[in-house]
């Protein structure tokens, strides 16, 4: 028998309150005056629970099932929170591996280059433990005014949170001064000592528009979604006579819905005060969004009756086109016992509660109802209804086959959960026959409208499944192996099994490749990519599936390099004297040792002439646009792994925001006097209006522009001198300092200071290799870190110290600094790096003279050089 829990879980233990009990515990004259529960149990019923969590979530519902007297209670879920004795998990990497859910696309909004207004999200609150805490994500920016990537940061009860000074002091968040945090489950915000703004958990502000997010949201669900039907309408009517169409999608038509979740049912039905039924405003963006996107062209097979023919020519025929609007799209909603002015029941808000769970409710029962009574008739491609707009709290409720687009518009910011998000589109698709269509992913794929980035939507995702599901991505368990195939004849399939498996566990815990809680370790990684994973003898025929069950879990996780690391150490010639030590090091040393300082001089009017010209030729500044970004996700052993990444830009306009200081930021960001500043932006005419459209990108790339051309004025007018002989960089710290590399990047050395050269790039491995070759190298170095020269672009390190014996009898010696580039242009080189070679030029232009202004004898020579060939034009 099928029975309802709440059929028989009233009065049942109290004899008293017979009169209140469910008929099933009530005596009853025609059974001989006995109960109908104990017919019921006499049977000792096999007793079945369907989504247990629910149905027996109270003691009092548990007693109930007890007093059935069952033999044996199976539970199903896909969340069981009880799991004493589990007989059988079908989870979610099983159900995406063998296509028995649909796969789970993610598509999100995000805003770019809009950060001209302080954008504030409250993402945690903690009062476990004094002082009281909170997670928050701002927008903050490097000391250059350079924006960083959105950062989270911990604000503290007791301290002074300015957010001003969080941010690396951007303008917009002056005055932004953590008041409060209230932590009160199902209630947590921020506020703020003299800003009226209130930030929720979940909540952000500052970011875009919300009503301009929401509408977008709205467009692009349409969008897929009639993306999706033109699809479907041409897989199932491919290959058969136009006038059969009709007759083969009555059959094989797949009928595609789109779910709309919101919080408030006033955004999509009001009601005047005398009861009378009115648009939210997400029934209005809803139906200008579909009217403009189902008269394109290419959706007339989908929707002919809203076109007029006249020949060849079609043109919309308005009345039709109103009408399918408004009969699209419907709301499920909580019903109350107040009428509307036609009698009818009106829609109020469900209830959430602080974990994200809803639906409690007798109005929210009434719901549940109609979601039930018309799932039938919402899956007939006859019905005109599409698109459902339905209350957050009621999403347990849907369960429909055909829903293929997921969209949720809350605007209270409440906490809601991924797995609860998506899962109630997950069922395989059905056709008009009733039967699962068999189409694999290309069809059974379900769109999110996910309200924060597609990279945080699925790493909360995995953490869920992770959490509620015990799975552990990329974590070898012991039981991992043991549905391997290792025998199938006459249809009886044998397994590995769970003594084979565990053995296989231990061995790969003996060997290095998983540490005690089965986390792979690099050393696993390297022997699978090197093919060379060693197992016992005794599982030597199954090698291939074990080690392709590991590359699964293993996949996408990065090799950490530690293992090919090696100290280097210092030279010794054949006399075992160091080589730092000795004459030839020394005489090269004591020629480029010794420290400088420097001064600049260049004409203030040059410029602000350069720097107009180059921002009126160079900086052009968009206005803030949504990116829609959609990707596929793959439910691997491994990770959620998303895939087929896809993005567009979508036009924004926002002029709401309040203009920064402008001439306050450049003057702190540049150095430049006020007036200078002032001069710049004057002189650039018009091109200041799209300081409006954007200002905080304008300011950005119009500060880039200053530095770069103050590098070059300043580079351009520097002079360096030497301090005396008593500043230099004495020989003794190579002795000191230890040095570490990599192995791989290394060269093996006999001419120089240490044993082995770690080199950066290919171009300096070439270059030491033929240092060590050629016979007219006596001895270099590759020289240390803190061998530095100073610039107004910041500290430069020269690449390499050479001495050349050229043996021509005289004896003559030359000594070289070179600076080794992949290219000796300078067209080719970054524009900071360029300044900084023209300032090692110079420094050591200015030790090719003694402290009274004399030249040095055989001074050293800096050169720059892209290969040996290129440096050997010197000598």
């Amino acid at each position: 028998m099928v029975i309802n829990i709440d059929a028989f879980s009233k009065s049942f233990t109290d004899p008293t309150k017979e009169t209140t009990a469910n008929l099933i515990h009530r005596t009853d004259d025609r059974l001989n005056g006995m109960k109908p529960i104990e017919f019921i149990q006499a049977t000792r019923p096999v007793v079945i629970i369907d989504e247990p969590q629910s149905v027996v979530s109270t003691a009092n519902r548990k007693d109930a099932i007890g007093s059935l007297a069952p033999l044996c209670t199976f539970r199903y879920s896909a969340t069981l929170e009880e799991a004493p004795h589990l007989l059988y998990k079908l989870d979610s990497i099983d159900a995406y591996e063998r296509k028995l859910v649909k796969q789970i696309e993610v598509a999100s909004l995000d805003v770019k280059d809009g950060h001209n207004q302080a954008y504030i999200k409250l993402v945690s609150v903690d009062n476990k433990k004094s002082p009281i805490s909170a997670k928050i994500e701002i927008d903050a920016q490097t000391r250059t005014g350079k924006l960083q990537p959105r950062k989270v940061i911990t604000i503290k009860e007791g301290q002074v949170n300015d957010l001003f000074e969080l941010s690396g002091g951007r303008s917009v968040y002056e005055g932004y001064i953590v008041n409060d945090i209230y932590c009160e489950e199902g209630n947590e915000y921020i506020d703020f000592t003299s800003c009226d703004e209130i930030v929720r958990l979940g909540q952000a502000i500052g970011e875009v528009d919300s009503e301009a997010f929401k509408r977008i949201q709205i467009a692009k669900t349409i969008e897929e979604h009639l993306e999706k039907e033109l699809k479907f309408y041409h897989k199932v009517t491919t290959g058969y006579d136009k006038l059969d169409h009709s007759k083969i999608l009555s059959q094989k038509g797949i009928k595609v819905l789109s779910l709309f979740f919101i919080d408030k049912v006033a955004n999509y039905r009001g009601y005047s005060k005398d009861g009378v039924p009115v648009q939210g405003k997400f029934a209005r963006w809803f139906e200008e969004e579909f009217a403009r996107q189902v008269s394109k062209p290419k959706y007339c097979v989908l929707y002919p009756k809203i076109w007029h023919s006249d020949g060849d020519k079609y043109t919309i025929n308005e009345i039709a086109l109103q009408e399918l609007t408004q009969t699209v799209h419907d709301g499920y909603f909580a019903q109350d016992k107040k009428k509307d002015a036609s009698g009818n029941p009106q829609l109020v808000d469900s209830k959430l509660s602080a974990k994200g769970e809803g639906g409690k409710t007798a109005a929210d029962e009434s719901a549940y109802n109609l979601i039930m009574k018309d799932k039938e008739k919402l899956l007939s491609i006859d019905e005109k209804l599409r698109f459902i707009f339905s209350h957050s709290a009621l999403k347990e409720g849907w369960d429909n086959p055909n829903v293929f687009q997921i969209c949720t518009l809350n605007e209270s910011g409440s906490i809601t959960k991924k797995r609860q998000e998506v899962g109630r589109g997950l069922r395989l698709a059905v056709d008009q026959s009733g039967e699962r269509v068999p189409y694999s992913f290309e069809v059974n794929t379900l769109t999110v409208m996910a309200n924060e980035s597609y990279e945080r939507f699925v790493s909360e995702l995995q953490k869920e499944i992770e959490a509620e599901e015990g799975i552990k991505f990329g974590v070898v368990e012991s039981h991992q192996f043991a549905n391997i195939v290792v025998s199938g004849e006459l249809d009886q399939k044998a397994f590995l099994g769970a003594k084979k498996s565990e053995e296989i566990f231990q061995h790969l815990l003996s060997q290095g490749y998983i540490d005690g809680k089965g986390k792979i370790q690099d050393v696993l990684k390297i022997a699978i990519n090197n093919n060379e994973v060693s197992l016992p003898s005794s599982i030597a025929e199954y090698t291939d599936a074990i080690v392709a069950t590991l590359k699964k879990l293993a996949k996408g996780l990065n090799v950490k390099k530690h293992a090919e690391k090696r100290s280097v150490a210092l030279c010794e010639d054949t006399n075992g004297k160091q080589v730092v030590l000795g004459e030839d090091f020394m005489a090269l040393w004591g020629r480029i040792k010794y420290k400088t300082t420097y001064r600049v001089n260049f004409n203030i009017n040059e410029l602000v002439e350069n720097c107009i010209k180059e921002i009126r030729a160079n900086v052009v500044v968009a206005s803030a646009r949504f990116q829609y970004t959609k990707v596929k996700v793959a439910v691997t052993e491994a990770e959620l792994e998303t895939y087929d990444k896809k993005t567009r830009i979508q036009d924004y306009r926002n002029r709401n925001f309040r203009l920064p200081d402008i001439v306050t930021y450049l003057t702190d960001q540049t150095n430049l006097t006020r007036q200078t500043i002032i001069d710049i932006l004057l002189g650039l005419g018009d091109k200041l209006e799209a300081f409006k459209n954007n200002p905080q990108r304008f300011i950005e790339l119009a500060g880039e522009v200053i530095r770069k051309q103050m590098r070059i004025a300043i580079v351009d007018g520097i002079k360096y001198h030497r301090i005396g002989d008593e500043a230099y960089y004495a020989q003794e710290l190579f002795q000191e300092e230890e040095l570490t590399g990599y192995f791989k990047d290394m060269v093996k050395a006999e001419k120089s200071v240490y044993d082995y050269i770690i080199c950066d790039s290919d171009t300096e491995v070439n270059f030491a290799e033929k240092l060590e070759s050629a016979e007219e190298v006596k001895i270099y170095s590759k020289l240390p870190s803190w061998f530095r020269i100073g610039t107004p672009l910041g500290s430069y390190n020269p690449d390499w110290a050479v001495l050349i014996d050229k043996d021509d009898g005289a004896g003559e010696k030359l000594y070289f600094v070179v600076e080794t580039k992949s290219s000796i242009f300078s067209d080719d080189l970054r524009e900071a790096e360029k300044a900084k070679i023209k300032c090692g030029v110079e420094h050591f232009n200015a030790l090719s003279k003694d402290k009274d202004g004399k030249e040095v004898p055989n001074a050293a020579k800096f050169v720059k050089a892209d290969n040996f060939d290129t440096f050997s034009t010197n000598f």
